[in-house]
């Protein structure tokens, strides 16, 4: 039998919460036509009457994705959520933003040695390390990972990494979580946009619609705090993370396509490479500049720095291989479900005012996140199953006809005597 293997296209930190899935290849038995009996027995049920064991596992491995997928919903809600937080609990004792993205990025080198710890205790046949490592380097191409791989495939995708962390973080200084959260949520709308004009995609009018939705939100949420100075360039680096974010997804789908669990995870890793050997030099920089300075190496609190590191570990790695155990769509409602979390803790923690413009602002936007989700085929499905129901009432209402024709028929026989011995 051939193997299954799903490909993903992994995402950067603050990246869509959209997955790439392609069709799962495999082989499909061909059956032979029913009997008499089978013909004859309803649907779900055996020749005997009984439940169908093949429905039966279905159901159960339809619950079991179920189940897999509300644990990774809480999963991505509760790391991005909690790495917001923490990220601006931190800056109120460490005031540096870019030393925050350095250092959490260096965390990713841990994806390909995580993913290999995985592959020993799961897999069937064990491959070494180097072995995994040079199968996985395919996906860069027959020559795998050169110098000029390094430089021209993962390089750019390094520096929009760092740059959509940054963004993002630094807006957190500028304004509450709460807008920081639901502005990046706009990001699925760009994504939608780049791709439709970058990569062809189809056009559908209910994406442009939420495009549409996500750009208003933006407005209002600026408009919700009067234009003021701080609230204007808060968002305006929030959307710019949003965007970086869009830009990254696109560029990985034109340039990369799609990747195995294993390729994500060695690509993951190359750029924490990549952050250790060419970003490390601009903290320093910045330190001796003093735009980040500390007084003392005792000062940082390094307990929120790792804290910080390991949730936005953990949120990238349910985000780019949850989508083995349970659905893409599921995972996607994550990031939306941590808006409400952050709204809840900044009206306990901080002096966010929730006006009307703001609390309209985030439905909006939200509700263009979830039009976003809608799949291709929506629309075909929506006639479907508004065809069947029409279909049923009518067999329902004929049936209800002929019930009552049949009626009083009934009625008079019973009403009749039996006199047969």
């Amino acid at each position: 039998m051939k193997k299954h293997s799903a490909r993903v296209a992994p995402l950067s930190a603050c990246n869509s919460p959209v997955l790439t899935l392609t069709k799962v290849e495999g082989e499909e038995r061909p059956r032979d036509p029913p009997g008499p009996a089978e013909a004859q027995a309803p649907a779900g049920t055996d020749t005997g009457g009984r439940p169908s064991r093949h429905c039966w596992r279905c159901s159960r491995a339809q619950l079991k994705k179920i189940f897999w997928g509300v644990a990774v919903v809480l999963c991505v809600c509760s790391s991005w959520a909690g790495a917001t937080q923490l990220a601006k609990l931190t800056f109120r004792k460490f005031d540096a933003p870019f030393t925050l993205t350095w250092f959490a990025t260096n965390w990713n080198f841990l994806f390909f040695p995580l993913y290999y710890a995985g592959h020993v205790c799961k897999s069937a046949e064990k491959q070494s390390v180097k072995q995994r490592y040079r199968e996985c380097c395919r996906f860069f191409g027959d020559n795998g990972l050169t110098l000029k791989v390094f430089f021209t495939k993962a390089a750019p995708f390094g520096v929009l990494w760092t740059l959509t962390n940054y963004l993002y973080l630094h807006a957190i200084k500028k304004i509450n979580t709460t807008d920081v959260s639901v502005l990046f949520c706009c990001n699925k709308a760009f994504v939608f946009l780049l791709s439709w004009i970058v990569l062809r995609d189809r056009f559908m009018g209910v994406r442009i619609v939420a495009a549409i939705l996500a750009i208003a939100g933006i407005v209002m949420m600026t408009y919700a705090d009067g234009f003021h100075g701080h609230s204007v360039i808060g968002i305006a680096l929030v959307v710019g993370s949003a965007s970086m974010a869009a830009l990254y997804k696109v560029l990985f789908k034109l340039l990369l396509g799609s990747a195995k669990f294993g390729e994500a995870a060695l690509f993951l890793s190359i750029l924490g490479v990549f952050n250790i050997l060419f970003i490390s030099c601009i903290p320093v920089i910045l330190y001796f500049t003093r735009v980040e300075y500390w007084s003392s190496f005792d000062d940082i609190p390094w307990g929120n720095l790792c804290g910080f590191s390991v949730l936005l570990l953990t949120f990238n790695i349910v985000l780019n291989f949850g989508i083995a155990v349970t659905y893409p769509t599921l995972m996607s409602l994550g990031i939306v479900l941590s808006v409400p979390v952050n709204a809840v803790v900044d009206h306990y923690t901080s002096k966010i005012v929730f006006n009307g413009v703001r609390v309209i602002a985030i439905i909006i936007v939200g509700l263009g996140f979830l039009l976003l989700l809608l799949p291709e085929e929506w629309d075909v499905w929506l006639i479907k199953l508004l065809t069947r129901l029409k279909v049923r009432k009518k067999e329902e209402a004929a049936e209800g006809g002929a019930d009552l024709g049949l009626g009083p028929q009934h009625k008079s026989r019973r009403a009749r005597p039996s006199f047969a011995r």
